[in-house]
This record gives structure tokens, C-alpha cells and sequence, in this order.
């Protein structure tokens, strides 16, 4: 597998110990940073993986994955070997690098002969930059009973969920990302809610983070 301009010649064991780099994202527009890493600029390259990273590795941890900071070198290594034949703008790009996250989890899976028992989520593994909505109304995925329900959900569902969570993708994206029609995506989001909510008897629910219609 191809590694452009030995971005991850020495990839961090760990997302976030990747190196600083010389723009904040944000900084540069994203278009100018993928057209960057589709020349081979190492910068942009360590922006992406800086930038998208973090979200892979809490993906990949929570969904069983043994290894997950070394699982997500192996998916960059592929990010960036086929970034040059990538067209599209940001949303398209992170449905592009959980689409090869997943695909890689699901072959690490299967591989192992069952779905994988999770790592049990750290604080301080969890290098997401900041709490998305979704963090706020479920008291952060990390919280033991959060984590015990998402756990609790058949598996497409739990793929689902922790792909709209730790992910941040919309409903098109994580449709993207597991083969599904968004319509496919919806329902199983709207049953894992339903789930979640009998299991719930009272107080604030984490189901209700998806209220809004799962946009």
C-alpha cells in the first residue's frame, strides 16, 4: 500500500500524538487542503489525519476493534492511496474516510470470527476535539450506562448510532458508509431509539438526542 510523500512512514501510535502541523484546519480551506494531499504535500496529508483521525480511533475502539490506533494508520495508508482519484467537498470526504474505517473494521471482525468485544471507553482516549450535541444529550458515550445501551442494540443499529455519535455523520453519510439506502439508515436509527427508550424509565433519555429526525 502506497504511503504519499512517507506521510506515515512513522505513523503515532496514537491519534492524537500526530505531529503539529503548519495550518490549523480551518485556516486553509478544505478544498485547497485536498488538492494539497492529492499532490502529495505531506502538510496537508498530517492536516487530514490530524482533523480526522481522533473521530476514526474512537470509531474503531468502541466498535471492538483490538488495535484500533494501528487500524487507524492502515486506514489512512488507504485514505491517502486513493485520495488522488477523490472527488467531492467535506461531507463527502468524511463519508469517503469512514467508508475505508468501516470496511477495515469489518474485515478485522470478521477475520476474528465474531463482531468484536469493545475496549472500555477512556476519557482520555477519546481525542474527538470537541462535544458534538449528540455528546450533550447522551452525557458523553464514554458514561457506562450510555455505553452499556448503545451496546445493548442489535448490531446494525449499534453501527449506526455510534456512526452518527463518534462519527458526527448525517443520516446520507452513515447510509454511505454501510451500503444502505438513507431510508434503510433512518429506520434502523428510529428502532435503536425505540429500544433505547424502553430500556429507559426515566429522566432525560439519550434517544432524544435523535429527535430531531436524524438530519
Amino acid at each position: 500500500m502506497a504511503d504519499p510523500d512517507g506521510a506515515l512512514a512513522h505513523p503515532p501510535m496514537r491519534a492524537e500524538l500526530a505531529p503539529r502541523v503548519r495550518r490549523a484546519m480551518g485556516a486553509e480551506p478544505f478544498h485547497a487542503i485536498l488538492a494539497a494531499a492529492q499532490a502529495g504535500a505531506r502538510w496537508a496529508n498530517t492536516e487530514l489525519w490530524n482533523e480526522y483521525a481522533p473521530a476514526v480511533a474512537a470509531f474503531l475502539r468502541a466498535r471492538g476493534s483490538r488495535e484500533p490506533d494501528d487500524l487507524t494508520s492502515e486506514v489512512f495508508l488507504a485514505v491517502f492511496d486513493r485520495i488522488g482519484a477523490f472527488h467531492g467537498g467535506e461531507a463527502e470526504f468524511r463519508a469517503f474516510v469512514f467508508t475505508i474505517a468501516y470496511r477495515r473494521l469489518t474485515d478485522e471482525l470478521r477475520r476474528r470470527g465474531r463482531r468484536g468485544d469493545h475496549e472500555e471507553w477512556q476519557e482520555e482516549l477519546d481525542d474527538r476535539r470537541a462535544p458534538s450535541a449528540e455528546d450533550e444529550a447522551l452525557g458523553r458515550l464514554g458514561d457506562r450506562a450510555a455505553r452499556e445501551l448503545i451496546d445493548s442494540l442489535a448490531p446494525d443499529q449499534r453501527d449506526v448510532m455510534v456512526l452518527r455519535i463518534l462519527g458526527d455523520l448525517t443520516v446520507d453519510q452513515v447510509a454511505v458508509v454501510v451500503g444502505k439506502r438513507p431510508g434503510a439508515v433512518k429506520a434502523l436509527q428510529r428502532r435503536a431509539l425505540e429500544s433505547l427508550r424502553r430500556k429507559i424509565s426515566s429522566g432525560r433519555t439519550p434517544a432524544r438526542a435523535f429527535d430531531d429526525g436524524g438530519k
